[in-house]
Order: C-alpha cells, then structure tokens, then sequence
C-alpha cells in the first residue's frame, strides 16, 4: 500500500501524552508501523561515554508514535485522512476534509 504519511509531513497526535500538539515527521519506520515526530514524545536515555560523546549522562530524544495515533494536518490546520487521486498520469495523496493536494 502506498505511504499515507511520509518524512516532512505535518502531523497532529491524536492520543497519548501528547495529544492535540503537531510537528513535522522525522522518520518513518514502515514495517513496525510507526513514525517519529520531531519534539513530541520525548523520553531519556541514559548513555555511556562514547568516543563521539565524552561526556556519556542523561540524553533527551523522540520515542516512535503508532501511524494510527497520529493524522495528518490539512491547510486549515485540522487532522485529516488520506486519500489517493490519480491527476494525469501521478498518483497524488489528497485531504480527505479538504479535498486540497498534500505536497511531497
């Protein structure tokens, strides 16, 4: 099936710890069904010194949010699904509130 969401997307949580807040997609990770979002649910990692990281100690990062508990934002600013649309001869994703084209 074709990727609904993809890197750069703009996303809404729509549940867990960090419902209601938006970012952009930083990876996509396909075959555990999952998304990284830049910002939201940040967790620490204790790390090791390393030679790259001296210093080792506590390290924030972004955990992977299930594709089901995200949606994708519209130019209205609101979560919407996906469709597909064939224009020409490309197949294009489309917002499923607005009807407008998703760039990417």
């Amino acid at each position: 099936m074709a990727a609904k969401i993809k890197k750069g997307d703009r996303v809404v949580v729509l549940a867990g710890k960090d419902k209601g807040r938006q970012g952009a997609v930083l990876k996509v990770l396909p075959k555990d069904e999952r998304v990284v979002v830049e910002g939201l649910n940040m967790v620490q990692r204790h790390t090791r010194p390393t030679q790259l990281d001296p210093q080792g100690g506590i390290k924030n990062k972004e955990a992977s949010i299930h594709l089901s508990n995200v949606a994708i934002v519209d130019s209205k600013g609101n979560p919407t699904r996906v469709g597909f649309k064939i224009e020409g001869d490309k197949k294009v994703r489309i917002a499923k509130t607005t009807g407008e084209v998703i760039n990417g």
